[in-house]
C-alpha cells in the first residue's frame, strides 16, 4: 500500500489563511510544544557539558516519581503530565480543521490500522536495535548521559503509566515534528530538502538533555521518518514506531534493571 503526502500550497486547502499568517501559527505551535522542548534541552545539554567530569557520569532521567512516597498523589501528577502534553496536539487538530479533513488530512486516523501497525512494528524493530547500539558507543565514547528510562515507584500504575507516556511522546511528536510541519512548510514554499532538514534537526534539538549521542541518533530517525512519511502520507505508522520504541524502552528497563550488566542503574 502506498499514498503521497499532501504538501499543499493553494489558498483553498488552507482556508485562504496568508502565508504570513500560516508562518505566525507555525512559530507559535512550536513555541508551545516542541520548540520550546528543544531551546530547553539546548540549555540542560548546556548546562552537563560544563559540569565537572564527563557527560557518561550524568544521568538523564526520563519517567520518574512527582511525589516520591505518595503513590496516588504521584498518579494524579503522571496524568495530568501525559494529558497535558498532548494539548498541543489538539490544538493541531483543531487548527487543520479549516482545511476540512482534521488530522486525516496527515494520516493520523483510523482508516488504516493494520497498515500503520505492521509497518509500524518493523520500522520499529530496525530503529530501536540500531539506536541502542547509537546510545551505548556514544555513552562508552563520553559525548552522552547515561539515561535512565524511568524510576518510577513499584507500585500497580506504574506499567499503564510508562505505556502512556510512550504513547504521548509519539503521538505528540510524529504529529508535529513530521504531519504538521512538513504540511505547513509545504504552504510556506520550502523546498523538500529544507523541509526534512528542519524536522530532523527540531526532533535532534530537544533531545539533546541526553547528549551529543542523543541529537545526532534522533537526527537521524527523523530524516528516516520524513522520507516513509513521503512515501506513505501518513502519520499512522510513525506514531505505532514510536510508541513500540519507547513502551520496549520504559517497560524493558524496568523489568531488567539490575538484572542484565549492560544496562545502566538509577
Amino acid at each position: 500500500m502506498r499514498s503521497q503526502a499532501r504538501e499543499v500550497t493553494g489558498s483553498a486547502s488552507d482556508g485562504g489563511l496568508s502565508q504570513r499568517t500560516l508562518g505566525t501559527e507555525t512559530l507559535l505551535v512550536l513555541a508551545v510544544s516542541l520548540g520550546a522542548s528543544g531551546v530547553s534541552a539546548l540549555i540542560d545539554f548546556v548546562g552537563s557539558a560544563t559540569e565537572p567530569g564527563g557527560l557518561s557520569d550524568q544521568t538523564a532521567n526520563l519517567n520518574s516519581s512527582e511525589a516520591p512516597g505518595r503513590p496516588w498523589l504521584d498518579l494524579a501528577w503522571q496524568l495530568f503530565g501525559i494529558s497535558t502534553a498532548l494539548v498541543p496536539v489538539a490544538l493541531v487538530a483543531h487548527l487543520l480543521l479549516r482545511e476540512g479533513p482534521g488530522l486525516r488530512a496527515i494520516g493520523f486516523d483510523l482508516r488504516a490500522r493494520r497498515f500503520d501497525l505492521g509497518w509500524g512494528a518493523l520500522v520499529a524493530a530496525g530503529i530501536g536495535g540500531s539506536g541502542l547500539l547509537l546510545y551505548i558507543g556514544a555513552r562508552a565514547a563520553g559525548a552522552n548521559l547515561t539515561v535512565v528510562p524511568e524510576s518510577l515507584p513499584d507500585v500497580w500504575w506504574k506499567y499503564p503509566v510508562l505505556f502512556a507516556s510512550a504513547a504521548q511522546n509519539a503521538v505528540l511528536e510524529e504529529v508535529i515534528v513530521v504531519g504538521y510541519l512538513l504540511r505547513r512548510l509545504g504552504q510556506l514554499e520550502w523546498g523538500p530538502m529544507a523541509a526534512l532538514a528542519a524536522s530532523a534537526v527540531l526532533r535532534g534539538s530537544y533531545h539533546l538533555y541526553q547528549g551529543i549521542g542523543g541529537f545526532f541518533g534522533n537526527l537521524a530517525m527523523g530524516v528516516i521518518f520524513v522520507l516513509l512519511y513521503r512515501r506513505w502520507g501518513r502519520v499512522g505508522p510513525l506514531v505505532a514506531a514510536h510508541a513500540l520504541i519507547d513502551m520496549v524502552a520504559f517497560g524493558g528497563y524496568g523489568l531488567l534493571e539490575g538484572k542484565v550488566s549492560w544496562l545502566p542503574e538509577q
